[in-house]
């Protein structure tokens, strides 16, 4: 059982940064005959925001020989079959229709417009349904989409680069090529993972970041989000030249803004007021890469659900100037090396 659910939730990941507000969520169709080995007849996955579910793209990946199998087949699914209407029709119809036999899940869904009534509507056709399996893999894989329903704000990640000594930066501030091409590169293709990239108003003026994916081909751009506290920020900034959706958030209502092709610009009165907002606009993710105010913000309030730590072995030796990295907190979750950095990744203690 765990085997084709192991399955399915490898097949979810192949969703990753294309289906968001939606969950990631994988399918694995398997007929159970007696005296036979389980045999997978169908495999599907979410692919893409407001296309086919990941049941459908199962139901229909079955070759036209063994559609009669679906009979007897067991549905392994990561995520609850939706019961209602939205950009689909839903799941949990298709797989009465089909007369499957058994459908086991990791999760609840915990949408209000499902939330137990596709399981309910399973049973009720006479389907047996077992949840909870590998529960805890299917929670880890949807963080963002549990996050984003249950606290209503995106998932935070705190990223940043350090030398040994624990700078961020260099003398007064400047920047300098602190990570490895090969973690350059894996950050990359992070932003085109998550739906937002937010960095601080320092941030955006010395280091004049496009905060986009071009070292990730064919990956998406994130929406860029700055802090602009008092609108100061230049308009010739990377971050203002349309390329990809930018939101300013700003606590100056009175003056007049230069309107630019795709900047939004947004009043905000604090940091949970921002998620708030962005809540609202639907990002279920944000990418925070600095500065060090920022990232401190965030961990002060403790609104962070992950960090990311990149740790080079350079060395600036003492500086009265330099900038330091944050102090690292949270429960250690991994360890490794990618070239010759570290990277190591936490997530928030206060969460399971």
């Amino acid at each position: 059982m765990n085997l084709f659910m192991l399955r399915a939730l490898e097949l979810a990941t192949l969703g990753r940064g294309s289906v968001s507000p939606n969950p990631m969520v994988g399918c694995v169709l398997v007929h159970h005959a007696e005296g036979q080995e389980p045999r997978i007849i169908g495999e599907g996955w979410h692919k893409q925001y407001g296309d086919w579910h990941a049941e459908v793209n199962a139901v229909r990946s079955v070759r036209a020989q063994d559609t009669h199998l679906l009979a007897e087949a067991t549905v392994y699914v990561t995520l609850e079959p939706c019961s209602h209407w939205g950009k689909t029709p839903p799941c949990a119809d298709l797989l009465i229709e089909n007369r499957v036999k058994r459908v086991i899940c990791c999760n609840d869904d915990p949408n209000p417009l499902v939330s137990g009534q596709g399981f309910a509507r399973l049973r009720t056709a006479g389907i047996t349904v077992e949840t909870g399996v590998l529960a805890g893999k299917g929670r880890a894989l949807n963080a963002r989409f549990f996050t984003f329903i249950a606290q209503k704000r995106p998932y935070i990640i705190l990223k940043w680069a350090e030398t040994t000594d624990g700078y961020l930066s260099g003398e007064a501030g400047q920047p300098i090529q602190i990570s490895g091409p090969l973690s350059r590169r894996l950050v990359h293709k992070w932003r085109s993972e998550e739906d937002a990239i937010m960095v601080g108003t320092n941030t955006a003026r010395i280091d004049n970041p496009r905060l986009n994916v071009r070292l990730w081909p064919n990956g998406k751009n994130p929406v860029r989000i700055v802090f602009d506290k008092d609108r100061s920020l230049p308009p010739n900034l990377h971050l203002f030249d349309g390329s990809q959706p930018t939101v300013v958030y700003h606590q100056v209502e009175t003056k007049s803004v230069t309107e630019q092709p795709g900047v939004i610009h947004a009043f905000t009165d604090s940091l949970i007021h921002a998620l708030d907002d962005l809540y609202q606009r639907k990002i279920q993710s944000v990418l925070v890469e600095g500065g060090t105010t920022l990232l401190q913000s965030f961990m002060g309030a403790g609104l962070w659900d992950e960090m990311r730590v990149l740790r080079s072995p350079m060395m600036l030796g003492r500086s009265q100037t330099a900038v330091k990295a944050p102090r690292v907190e949270g429960r250690l979750v991994s360890r490794e090396m990618v070239g010759q950095d570290e990277l190591t990744i936490y997530k928030n203690r206060s969460e399971n």
